[in-house]
């Protein structure tokens, strides 16, 4: 029995990031135990029958940053990861009964763009080749941990030379790609850094392809498109070909749990044990270091290595002792920033939105792609402006896909399934709670949707309302947070989690942070686990 329960490392979560993280180790040859929470595997990239027919990406829905090359050296593909593309990839529908369709056909979006603008539809190119030019300099970063460069009190932490040796070339490397951008080099830092609709407001006249674009850089954070910082999560949406392009985002078929269901026979055949409902009660440490976990059944795991997954709220202030962290460090995790604005809201549908700015019956090219429900900048600002008040968006900004656009497999016959990805939706509420407010914000979803496609509340068969609460319920992800953790310039690459252990490393040897909490941040990546599992076999070599 004892030797069922010790191994060489242990992962805790078993969402996308800890599978890869597994993965890696125990292709390495060590032996590794995966300790998942939940019935399901794959955080949040899951599919559930929630309806009898019905498989539902309940969380995440569609796919393009997971990292091409962990793809390929863990055969995904051959373990069934079949990754669907859209085209159109985006449809604006607008009150006045017109719209505007973006996709991979050069010739379709300058067509549709000039409706609004011909200087537009001219720029449109232009700008894209910039966002594809300052993703192409820094996704090289996303492959490897980050540096520590910081001239921080030794107190807090002994870094070797040879980490330093190793901080320096990364740091240099990045200097090399950032000098090579040229004159596009000051664009490129209010990229990282600016708000993102000044930014849209100086390329592009036509409100609606300014408010599309826009959309990109507020979704799962609590800002507005007029905050600093907002442009990079604009910019962090092109940092991905999963799709099967730059930039181009796909639907996973069978659901998203069709990534996690390929993980997990890549992890099954290089011998990790994957444990299902067996939440983590504890991480345990002794004089060395961490020393194993201990589950809520009472049962105890001992591993000399342990790769957390979950947020560093849950890791650093819930499963361990605060007497073994140092007093700086517990105070950085207690200040990082989880606001969180975002809700998902699952529609079971009879038939397909008709929308009235595109009329027709049954599935068009439009219901492919991302359907967005924000028609102006203003509008998006007001909706922010509500949820800074604590409450949720009277006029939400609603992205809308249908997978079933292009998948049979994951409903009935004739049925179709409309995932909605809301903002803004605050955790922390000015009157009542969540579970007052869930179905009412859940009418309100629909009747704005209502708005631009009548046929919508008729054809309704189940519904599915996740707000923030509901969120970090099922998920465990502290307030809502849907990337673990804010994506502000505070709170990323080398910041991230903490100033001084942006390395996956922790002041408790032996104990690695390997989720979307660590550099490079949320998203269906796999970067994390990644890179985690290399600096975990780096130590333990």
């Amino acid at each position: 029995m004892l030797h069922n329960n010790k191994f060489d490392a242990v992962v805790i979560g078993g969402g996308h990031n800890g599978l890869v993280c597994a993965a890696y180790l125990a292709k390495a040859g060590r032996r590794v135990c995966v300790l998942e929470r939940r019935h399901v595997l794959g955080g949040c990239a899951t599919t559930e029958e929630l309806w009898p027919g019905y498989h539902v990406s309940t969380a995440a829905y569609v796919i393009s940053l997971f990292q091409m090359p962990i793809l390929r050296e863990l055969r995904l593909k051959e373990y069934g990861l079949n990754i669907l593309p859209r085209n159109p990839s985006s449809f604006t529908p607008l009150p006045d009964g017109r719209s505007l369709t973006l996709g991979p056909d050069a010739a379709l979006v300058e067509r549709e763009i000039s409706k609004f603008s011909a200087a537009d539809a001219l720029a449109y190119p232009r700008y894209n080749r910039l966002l594809e030019r300052v993703a192409e300099t820094l996704e090289p970063a996303l492959g490897e941990s980050a540096p520590d460069p910081l001239p921080l009190p030794d107190s807090w932490r002994k870094i070797g030379f040879g980490k330093r040796l190793r901080d320096g070339k990364k740091l240099w490397g990045l200097y090399g790609a950032l000098k090579n951008l040229g004159a596009d080099m000051p664009e490129a830092i209010e990229l990282l850094t600016a708000a993102a609709r000044p930014i849209l407001d100086r390329w592009f006249e036509s409100d609606v392809l300014k408010a599309t674009l826009a959309t990109d850089a507020i979704i799962g954070a609590f800002t507005s498109i007029s905050s600093p910082g907002s442009a990079y999560v604009l910019l962090h949406h092109v940092m991905g070909e999963a799709g099967g392009a730059r930039g181009v985002w796909g639907y996973v078929q069978g659901g998203m749990g069709g990534l996690s269901a390929a993980l997990e026979k890549a992890c099954l055949d290089l011998g990790v044990v994957i444990r299902r409902e067996a939440p983590v009660h504890s991480i345990h440490t002794d004089r060395h270091g961490v020393c194993g976990v201990g589950l809520e059944d009472g049962t105890q795991i001992e591993s000399r290595v342990v790769a957390s997954t979950v947020d560093a709220h849950l890791t650093f202030e819930k499963f361990l002792d605060p007497a073994v962290l140092p007093d700086e460090f517990r105070a950085a995790v207690s200040r990082i920033d989880y606001a969180s604005a975002s809700a998902k809201v699952n529609l079971a549908l009879s038939e397909p939105p008709q929308f009235t700015a595109a009329p027709g019956a049954g599935v068009m090219p439009h219901h492919r792609g991302t359907m967005h429900i924000g028609p102006s900048m203003d509008y998006i600002d007001r909706a922010y402006d509500d949820a800074k008040y604590g409450r949720y968006s009277r006029e939400p900004v609603l992205e809308l896909t249908m997978a079933t656009s292009v998948d049979d497999t994951i409903a009935p016959p004739g049925k179709h399934l409309v995932s909605i990805f809301v903002q803004y939706a605050p955790y922390h509420l000015a009157e009542g709670t969540w579970d007052d407010h869930r179905e009412a914000f859940g009418d309100r979803c629909v009747e704005v949707l209502a708005q631009y496609a009548p046929n919508v509340p008729a054809a309704i068969e189940h519904r599915q309302v996740l707000t923030p609460l509901d969120l970090e319920r099922t998920y465990g992800i502290t307030g809502g947070n849907i990337m673990q953790g804010a994506m502000g310039p505070h709170q990323l690459y080398c910041f991230r989690p903490v100033a001084g252990w942006a390395d996956h490393r922790t002041p408790v040897p032996g104990l690695y942070l390997c989720g979307a909490a660590s550099h490079p941040g949320g998203g269906v990546m796999g970067a994390c686990g990644k890179n985690g599992a290399v600096e975990i076999l780096r130590d333990k070599a």
